[in-house]
């Protein structure tokens, strides 16, 4: 595998996408920063194509000296617990260096409650770390900037400055780490130059370069090698600069060397490495005349010639990787379909359960998966990490199909590993030509083209419900959820399922699902917060509520049993869902769907979230309508957030090498 630590640069440039609200709040100021590389980074880009040259780059320039420490402002509150993003595993922890990291934490102002945090992040040493450099606690959940900046203040006195060395390094981890959660692999110098400077940094461009010098954070180049862009100053192509953690790099390299590794290992129909036969095997051929659709039989065929094959399509052409998995079985071959969120347990495994061992074929012995091929479905929802793990996973030889919608919403997690599949050209692509039906897939199509218009919809299929704030908003969803909907379409109010932006706010998941749980299971809570007959989701397990005992809660996933252990529960790994967000609910549908929009939730939508939202409902959706005409601007001008990531790159570099 491709070192993740060099330095790699890029043949065709990547989007440059601003970090929206977390890191700064002028965008103008980073364009402008991104114009001209400064004297100090262009030094920086000469080093990173000296290495990638084989040559020795030339020594740094001397550093500047720091610039005195401003007088120190009043101590910023201490660090507040807060409830973390991620459900982090329970890792027991020894009372000493409980103890110790507890002692610290107090002597600093914060509360003791982030002590075991502290040593599940930085080991059992924590204590001893945090007050060698205080600005490690930034890497606990829920701490900001000022939090840490108290905190030091009090461990320190009046030692640590704004351009504390410390300060410096924790603060360009904890950008990075910040973008990581809005999607980014990497970030451009000019967003991190102007992020650091929102925090009071003197010289960002020096942090950013003792941040690389440190080797806590790598540095890649996108360099556009054209004409038109060199001046008569540059004898080589401008470059643009990328940061990103060696956790992100590594998880994108090694995806990228697994996804060329199934190209180059697969043997085609005359043995050639690349499948290099144009015909297709006579099996192969008779498979694919048998299929139910030229789109199925397309599929077919690309996959009898390679390795790896990119397919899209909406949800009516899951079908397709389902048949190809079928007609794969049917000619003695080891095939899988595996799915995000759901399956069947029989044709289409899920890929948690794929990866765990729990479903599907397992593992050979050398740890590979027992397959000749697999079909991933939602391939969108796999971020750039568990992407990798499951590549990893498949042997050489093998097929692998990657088979999603390109315009549903992009990972929970980091990166955007299928869309920079398509978008590299690396590999085989194969669109599906099956429409979605009715009046929702008619919908749900114009949306993705940036089309928001009325369909017809004899049978109630699609039905809006004009609402003026959040708390008619709420009334009305419980009223669709629990009334109208079991009564005029027939689908009990247990398979309807009620979609909104977020979890916050007068009508987010948090608020609907008291509100639902109160007039369709209402209890006390008394199982961490749950009753028998709650819904609730577990990841992306969606399940009820049966019971709960010293081993943990005990859920019904449709007709499979799972305990989550009552640490998990008091973590926060399960959520009711009579209400989830789109992300929740995305590669899972429901006979109906109730869509909930209040005014507030304008800002927070983008085109695919609405084709995703609205995706979710089979025979029927209901869309609680708030925002008014911000809706239809938002799905005719904002298609996505976007990302900053390097997989595309790193596809085609290896591609051409």
């Amino acid at each position: 595998m491709r070192g993740a630590g060099r330095c790699v640069g890029a043949p065709a440039p990547l989007s440059g996408p601003r970090l929206e609200h977390a890191l700064m709040t002028d965008d103008h100021d980073a364009a402008n920063a991104g114009t001209k590389l400064s004297p100090e980074l262009r030094d920086l880009a000469a080093a990173v194509k000296a290495i990638e040259r084989g040559e020795k780059p030339a020594a740094p320039a001397p550093r500047k000296a720091a610039a005195p420490a401003a007088p120190a402002a009043q101590a910023a509150p201490a660090p507040a617990a807060a409830e973390p993003p991620r459900v982090r595993p329970v890792i027991p922890s020894s009372a000493d260096a409980l103890s110790d990291a507890r002692a610290v934490l107090a002597a600093g102002g914060a509360p003791e409650t982030l002590a075991e945090p502290a040593v599940a992040a930085l080991g059992e040493r924590a204590g001893e770390l945090l007050r060698e450099d205080p600005w490690q606690v930034l890497a606990l959940p829920g701490v900001r900037v000022e939090h840490a900046d108290g905190f030091a203040k009090a461990l320190l006195g009046g030692e640590g400055g704004p351009d504390d060395e410390r300060r410096l390094r924790a603060l360009v981890s904890w950008l990075l780490e910040r973008a990581a959660e809005q999607g980014h692999t990497a970030l451009e110098a000019s967003v991190l130059q102007a992020a650091l400077g929102k925090q009071s940094v003197a010289d960002p461009e020096e942090a950013l370069r003792a941040a690389v010098a440190d080797g806590g954070v790598l540095v890649f180049h996108d360099a556009e090698d054209t004409p038109a862009k060199r001046t008569e100053e540059d004898e080589e192509a401008p470059v643009r600069l990328l940061f990103g953690l060696d956790r992100y790099a590594l998880a994108e390299e090694s995806l990228a060397d697994g996804l060329n590794r199934l190209l180059n290992t697969f043997e085609g129909a005359d043995g050639d490495a690349d499948g290099g036969a144009d015909d297709i095997p006579a099996d192969w051929e008779g498979a694919a005349a048998a299929a139910a659709s030229p789109s199925a039989a397309a599929l077919i065929r690309a996959a009898a010639r390679s390795g790896l094959v990119a397919h899209t399509g909406g949800e009516a052409a899951r079908a397709e990787p389902v048949a190809l998995v079928a007609a794969a079985r049917s000619l003695g071959l080891r095939a899988y379909a595996a799915a995000y969120a759901r399956g069947d347990g029989d044709t289409v495994v899920t890929v948690a359960g794929l990866l765990a061992g729990t479903q599907g074929p397992g593992r050979d012995e050398d740890g590979s998966l027992a397959l000749d091929l697999l079909a991933v479905l939602d391939a969108p929802m796999l971020d750039v990490e568990s992407a990798a793990t499951l590549v990893e996973a498949v042997p050489d030889g093998a097929r692998l199909v990657l088979s999603g919608d390109p315009g549903v919403l992009w990972s929970v997690g980091p990166g955007r590993a299928f869309a920079d599949l398509l978008a590299a050209k690396t590999c085989p692509q194969v669109a599906s030509r099956t429409p979605d039906p009715g009046p929702i897939g008619e919908l749900v199509s114009g949306i993705g083209i940036g089309e928001l218009e009325q369909v017809e919809a004899p049978g109630k299929e699609v039905v809006t419900v004009p609402v003026r704030d959040a708390g008619e908003a709420v009334h009305r969803t419980v009223q669709l959820v629990a009334d109208s909907v079991p009564r005029a379409i027939g689908v009990p109010a247990d398979r309807t399922q009620v979609i909104t932006p977020g979890h916050g706010g007068a009508a987010g998941t948090r608020v609907l699902n008291a509100a639902l749980k109160e007039r369709l299971n209402p209890g006390p809570g008394r199982f961490g917060g749950f009753d028998p007959g709650d819904r609730v989701v577990h990841g992306a397990a969606f399940g009820t509520v049966v019971t709960a005992d010293a081993d943990g809660l005990h859920l019904d996933c449709g007709g499979a049993p799972l305990v989550v252990p009552r640490d998990a529960v008091a973590a926060g790994a399960v959520r009711h869902s009579w209400a989830v967000t789109a992300h929740q609910a995305a590669g899972m549908r429901w006979p109906a769907a109730v869509v909930v929009l209040p005014g507030d939730a304008a800002g927070a939508l983008t085109r695919a979230w609405a084709y995703t939202a609205f995706g979710r409902g089979e025979r029927h959706l209901s869309v609680v309508q708030g925002v008014g005409e911000a809706l239809a601007r938002t799905v005719a001008e904002l298609p996505a957030k976007q990302r900053t990531t390097r997989l595309r790159a790193v596809l085609r570099e290896q591609a051409g090498a």
